[in-house]
């Protein structure tokens, strides 16, 4: 690709620029955002090439938009691509929720509409800002692709392609169920590290909580360090699908309070067993998926 525009230049931009330049599939990447602090620092560490600072100048002859900025500025940013979109331009997103973002663009983009291609790379770290972004975040991550009927195979496999550069496995599925499986497996969590930290940090002995955590609260909390205005967008774009996984995970709950009240050891240990059992089962089919094929041996 020869030019490259990126809506947001923090760890998920930054990262995608910093891995396109390291494998030479793009010329010239352009950065555009809110903050003329994290351009110019992203600028300095080169991870891009151009602070772009009219639009239809920085759309001009792109071959790739990627909206790498929070979920709730997704349909404002896209209106404003939308007057400078040239026909050969691909865009697509980064975001963590899709059937919101999907109906963002149809507003948005209008006779445009399948020009947009919606993603979502599975990766990310605690921390955030230019200073974050790292050339490998992709690698052997999955990103999901949520293509819609109005899309070329053409651009999508654009799209693709610029990820596989990034050395990221692509996944596709519709932004329906998209929303319903990260409900669960990412937004779910999310909401529980905050609410744990939180809970903890309004104690009146927090400071004395905080000094005898280790490593499994560590561990437990460590996405509660991800952008708060960030989550909170994904939160309530993802409202239904998470209130539905938040009322499973509160019957769960309540249920383990009843086994501990009761003093009913044997229940308690049944769910830690299903749950050990589930995540060795988990962790082992990872593994054996990123294992290197095995090479037979000549003789």
């Amino acid at each position: 690709m020869n030019k490259v525009v990126i809506f947001g230049v923090g760890l998920i931009g930054g990262s995608f620029a910093r891995s396109l330049k390291k494998a030479g599939a793009v010329g010239s990447v352009v950065g555009m955002g809110r903050s003329a602090a994290s351009l110019q620092r992203a600028q300095e560490l080169g991870i891009i090439d151009v602070i772009g600072s009219d639009m239809g100048e920085a759309l001009d002859g792109a071959d790739l938009v990627l909206l790498a900025a929070p979920v709730a500025q997704t349909e404002a940013i896209l209106a404003a691509i939308a007057p400078h979109l040239q026909p050969g331009t691909v865009v697509t997103d980064a975001g963590s929720t899709k059937s919101d973002v999907v109906a963002s663009a149809r507003r948005a983009l209008g006779g445009k509409l399948a020009q947009f291609v919606p993603g979502h790379p599975i990766a990310g770290r605690e921390t955030n800002g230019p200073e974050a972004a790292i050339d490998d975040l992709y690698v052997g991550k999955k990103v999901v692709l949520t293509a819609l009927d109005e899309n070329a195979e053409a651009d999508v496999e654009r799209v693709a392609a610029a990820w596989r550069a990034c050395d990221a496995i692509i996944h596709r599925l519709t932004p329906q169920e998209h929303d319903k499986v990260f409900a669960a497996v990412s937004h779910l969590p999310h909401l529980l590290a905050y609410a744990l930290v939180d809970d903890i940090a309004n104690k009146p002995h927090a400071d004395l909580l905080f000094q005898y955590a280790a490593s499994g609260f560590r561990d437990f909390t460590r996405i509660a360090g991800s952008s708060p205005e960030m989550w909170r967008d994904i939160s309530l774009a993802n409202q239904s699908a998470l209130l539905t996984e938040l009322d499973s995970y509160l019957a769960q709950l309540t249920g383990l309070r009843a086994r501990l009240a009761a003093g009913d050891g044997a229940g308690l240990e049944s769910v830690y067993n299903n749950a050990q059992r589930a995540r060795h089962q988990w962790i082992t089919a990872i593994e054996a998926a990123e294992a290197p094929p095995s090479q037979d041996k000549a003789d």
